[in-house]
């Protein structure tokens, strides 16, 4: 369902509602300009959890595809279909391509497929494979198409964002050109069109607007911040979510007082900076002045992970990701619910690489249900949709909160119930409301995320190291090893275990059993042929040691290229 809209339902094949010469004319047309896109022989590309993903230069004819695959998409749902154009914490000589469905989720797996054979059909095949889609979906090639579209600031995107817009224009679709925004913006914008206005204003000042007043909701229940209670460094990656919180910062009415660094003026993309490099660095970015105890975040380069991070009295680096943040969140919405008397069920899900020791804080002292599932926001997104309210974080950073229609009634109802006199209740109804709005439901959004860690800390008067304190992490070590096919390793129990190639899973066991509280896993990446290792253990020294012993097993057993893999240190 799509929310608020009033589609009209089109069943008849597309035989039916064009005319032959009609159709053969827009198809020629997709064949002519098809041509100045062409496709390397030979090349194979994935859509991999985040869409194709590779260096920019092979990127063309897929643009071009995806375009045409958006308006069929549209025409199918009857519904706006994004297409966003971004690599996201890639290298910037990187790029890639996502299609967002008409709530602002991720395409179905059946339409994944549709964009891999529609990617990889060889120039001569291209309108074979158009066809059997058409067919396949019963699409009435009549019904209009609208597609938004949207890019990074990579010095790629611009051509490659044109290319899409190319296949859109070749299929008749319709198109807004958003330019440069962060991907969660344009799932926000997709989401609020195919609603109506009922989720919001398709436009970014609409987004600023929603989001903002929803902060400046929650920062009103905690009149007393100081300036210094106020400050927050955030490191943008040199990405579009520089550009794009900066434009939002006149809406925040000095509720948040932001010292950005790596802000697109100087540096690149990516580069020793940004939310991927934090977390798996486990060290400040480059370019980020810290002080003792300041509260310090980092976004990745569309702006759709975010991690925190501080320095301690003795200099000591700290990590705040997406296990915190999924925490801090969880705590402040059950206190919330449990003080409006509100009867609705909340879920934390991780994957695999949530620390261990969350899991045990969530489960044993919050007493929240806690799922796991595989790895990908897809993944994340639609097990959370099983709950009245669905707290989903990658240890990555990238998540947001999911309510339930039934769930998001009860708050609203409660929170305009003006017969209440418990002055409790019915400030945590509103805080609730409030929390609602500054939330992206459509997707993981460092900025969303960026303003709800700061309300929740503000109202409940935690530092950013008290914060740290509600559980300890177990130290960790993510490590990747290249492979000639990452397709050699599958996996199984949400990519906790591994199932081929044969022997590996046992190795792996039999090095867990070496070091106390550990456990260690590895799964292929989505998006390139590398395998992810993950291992944590009681100490930095033995999760770095697990971790490299895990290294060489899958180097061995899986087919590593390259020289044998070293210790970090």
């Amino acid at each position: 369902m799509i929310g608020c809209q009033t589609m009209s339902h089109v069943d008849e094949l597309p035989e039916s509602c064009a005319s032959t010469s009609t159709r053969m004319t827009q198809f020629e047309k997709v064949s002519q300009n098809s041509a100045l896109h062409p496709k390397p022989v030979g090349l194979v590309l994935q859509y991999g959890t985040a869409g194709f993903r590779t260096s920019a230069e092979e990127l063309d004819h897929i643009m071009f595809r995806m375009g045409l695959l958006a308006v069929l998409r549209s025409k199918k749902t009857k519904a706006t279909i994004g297409v966003m154009v971004t690599a996201s914490h890639n290298p910037e000589e990187d790029n890639g391509v996502k299609l967002v469905d008409p709530m602002g989720e991720m395409v179905t797996p059946t339409w994944e497929e549709y964009a891999m054979q529609l990617a990889n059909a060889e120039q001569d095949a291209l309108l074979t494979a158009l066809m059997d889609i058409i067919k396949k979906e019963a699409i009435s090639m009549e019904q209009e198409a609208n597609i938004f579209i949207g890019k990074d600031t990579r010095q790629s995107s611009e051509k490659l964002s044109q290319a899409v817009l190319e296949g859109v224009l070749s299929l008749g679709g319709q198109v807004h050109d958003y330019g440069v925004v962060t991907t969660p913006q344009l799932h926000f914008m997709v989401r609020c069109q195919n609603t109506q206005g009922c989720y919001g204003s398709p436009t970014l000042e609409g987004y600023y607007q929603k989001l903002s007043q929803g902060f400046v909701q929650l920062a009103k229940h905690a009149p007393n911040r100081t300036d210094d209670q106020k400050h927050l460094t955030v490191d943008g990656a040199n990405g579009v979510g520089a550009l794009r919180l900066r434009d939002m910062e006149r809406f925040l009415q000095n509720q948040l007082q932001i010292s950005l660094f790596n802000d697109c003026s100087a540096g690149k993309l990516n580069f020793q900076c940004g939310a991927d490099y934090v977390k798996v660095q486990q060290k400040p970015p480059q370019g980020v002045e810290m002080s003792m105890g300041e509260r310090c975040c980092s976004f990745d380069g569309d702006a759709d992970r975010i991690v925190y991070y501080y320095k301690d009295s003795v200099g000591c680096f700290h990590l705040l990701d997406g296990d915190k943040i999924a925490t801090l969140i969880g705590t402040f919405i059950k206190d919330m619910l449990t003080q409006a008397g509100l009867d609705l069920q909340i879920a934390v899900v991780q994957t695999a690489y949530a620390n261990g020791s969350s899991t045990r804080y969530l489960e044993d002292i919050l007493k929240v249900t806690v799922c796991c599932t595989k790895t990908g926001v897809k993944h994340l997104h639609h097990a959370a949709q099983e709950f009245d309210i669905g707290v989903y974080f990658e240890a990555n950073g990238h998540g947001t909160v999911l309510f339930s229609n039934a769930a998001l009634e009860k708050i609203q109802q409660l929170a305009q119930d003006s017969s209440i006199k418990d002055e409790k209740k019915k400030t945590a109804a509103q805080l609730l409301q409030s929390t609602v709005n500054v939330i992206n439901q459509a997707v993981g959004d460092a900025i969303s995320d960026m303003l709800l860690v700061e309300g929740v800390l503000a109202i409940q008067g935690l530092s950013v190291q008290q914060w740290d304190t509600m559980y300890h992490d177990l130290p960790n070590r993510q490590r990747k090893i290249k492979v000639a096919d990452r397709r050699v390793i599958t996996t199984t129990d949400a990519e906790r275990r591994a199932v081929t190639p044969p022997g590996l899973q046992e190795t792996v066991d039999k090095l867990v059993k070496k070091y106390p509280q550990s456990r260690a896993f590895v799964r292929p990446s989505g998006t390139e042929d590398i395998i992810r290792i993950y291992a944590e253990a009681d100490t930095q020294e033995n999760a770095d040691a697990l971790a490299q012993e895990v290294c060489l097993a899958v180097y061995r057993l899986a087919g590593g290229v390259g020289g044998e893999p070293k210790p970090l240190h």
